[in-house]
């Protein structure tokens, strides 16, 4: 059964529609995550930012009201592990796939977008699978449903690539997982790591020639430019601060390991995701400047999760640790608010520092922060409003609001429920006829019982 598009969707649910130029929202409780809580609160939005914050915020007179009585509203939540709006994720048959990208994949339609949005995500950071000591390039993307693939992309976010450790590279290289056609190298830990060395060695020299070249144009020469190099091209930008490192991994030793690969090659991970065992090496992940994406309290799904405890997330952010929970899950990305309160659970961690770690710290970890993740005047009005506090798990999404515009309203979804199911209906009645029409005319062309097939004719 073939789903409804993002536009059909859209119409149906009453979303999507040209966005007011002021909004205001009223009589609600406001966590600002950065400036504490507003109650009885309002925000003000114009042209898709936030324009005013407060306890007593007037209405324009052109202003359209949303009254959030009894309501709370939360900036927007910012997944940083994400595999959604994507119609491919790994390409697994180099060890080093930096040549290919994510952005030249997004998918629209992908039902998973208005499912997030039903969850308050607004931004997503789309990656690469984890097949590749150096995976593909990566995208930041707003959950604009019922948008093109051109107009979901964050606009201004820095690109990033994905890097993956342990079992998830190396297994690509095991016959007792892949049949034997498909191994390449690297098939252990210590192959990753040489993989990446020799990624950067090669991307060195790459930009030295580049660097020769433009020093020699600069000097009024005319040399021939190096040969263009795909696969190089995102690691130099990474070696120069242009493209984010995100890097797949688990345990503590293979931590440290890339810390290290990326201080001898003068380049920071930007962040660690999942990185399981991160409690054990906290104090050097905070040394070197790089956050932490992980899960609330997954462990013993696969070998390397073992050592993984529901403190982690609150012990790297004791020790300074810029910490966020990703979903990495269609199904997660929809409940990513009961995740963080399970850092209150486990690890005791304050409603602020909870709300953080789905909102302001994956902004940081993408560098947006200035954009999006807090409820502060002049950022996005990217919002999130529940019918009850976020932390708790019997609260429900209502509205979810992108740049001013309401992408998602639960009322007016449930109620054009009737008419999707409706012409659900009506596609499955189509389809049964069509069947029952081809298989009548398929009996029609056999022989009847009892009758004998012409006998072909034989030349004389």
């Amino acid at each position: 059964m073939k789903r409804l598009s993002a536009a059909a969707v859209m119409v149906l649910a009453g979303v999507g529609a040209a966005r007011a130029e002021v909004t205001l929202i009223k009589n609600a409780t406001i966590l600002t995550v950065t400036k504490g809580t507003i109650t009885k609160g309002s925000i003000l939005i114009r042209d898709g930012k936030i324009a005013e914050v407060g306890q007593s915020v007037a209405a324009p007179a052109e202003a359209t009201v949303i009254d959030a009585a009894g309501e709370y509203v939360m900036p927007g939540i910012i997944d940083c592990h994400s595999h959604i709006a994507t119609e491919a994720v790994n390409e697994g048959s180099v060890s080093v796939s930096s040549m290919v990208g994510i952005p030249d994949t997004l998918n629209p339609e992908d039902i998973y977008i208005y499912d997030a949005l039903a969850g308050g995500v607004t931004t997503v950071n789309v990656l690469h699978g984890s097949a590749n000591a150096i995976g593909g390039k990566t995208v930041v993307i707003k959950t604009r449903w019922g948008k093109s693939a051109e107009e979901l992309p964050f606009e201004g976010a820095l690109p990033g690539i994905k890097f993956a450790l342990g079992e998830n590279p190396k297994r690509q290289g095991s016959p007792s997982v892949f049949r034997a056609t498909n191994l390449r190298y690297p098939a252990t830990r210590m192959g990753v790591e040489d993989t990446i060395r020799e990624a950067f060695n090669e991307a060195k020299i790459y930009q030295a020639e580049w660097n020769d070249y433009r020093a020699a144009l600069a000097r009024g020469e005319h040399p021939e430019p190096p040969r263009r190099d795909l696969k190089l091209d995102p690691l130099v930008e990474v070696l120069e601060g242009k493209r984010l490192v995100h890097a797949h991994c688990y345990r503590a030793d293979e931590i440290l390991m890339l810390l290290k690969v990326a201080d001898d090659y003068g380049f920071k991970i930007r962040t660690l995701q999942h990185v399981l065992e991160g409690y054990k090496v906290a104090k050097e992940i905070a040394a070197h400047g790089t956050g932490a994406s992980t899960f609330s309290d997954w462990w013993a799904y696969k070998e390397e999760a073992y050592d993984a405890i529901p403190y982690n997330a609150a012990i790297m952010t004791k020790k300074g640790v810029v910490v966020s929970l990703n979903s990495d899950s269609e199904e997660l990305m929809r409940h990513l608010n009961d995740e963080a309160a399970k850092v209150m659970k486990y690890g005791g961690l304050s409603e602020t520092e909870a709300l953080s770690m789905i909102t302001i710290n994956p902004a940081k970890q993408l560098m947006i922060e200035k954009r999006v993740g807090s409820i502060e005047v002049g950022k996005d009005a990217d919002l999130a409003i529940f019918d009850g506090h976020p932390l708790s798990n019997y609260s429900k999404v209502v509205k979810t609001i992108i740049d001013g515009q309401v992408y998602f309203d639960r009322a007016k979804d449930v109620a054009g429920r009737a008419a999707k199911e409706q012409e659900k209906a009506q596609l499955i009645a189509k389809e049964k006829e069509r069947a029952r029409k081809e298989s009548e005319g398929q009996r029609r062309a056999r022989p009847g019982a009892g009758e004998q097939a012409p006998k072909p004719e034989v030349a004389q």
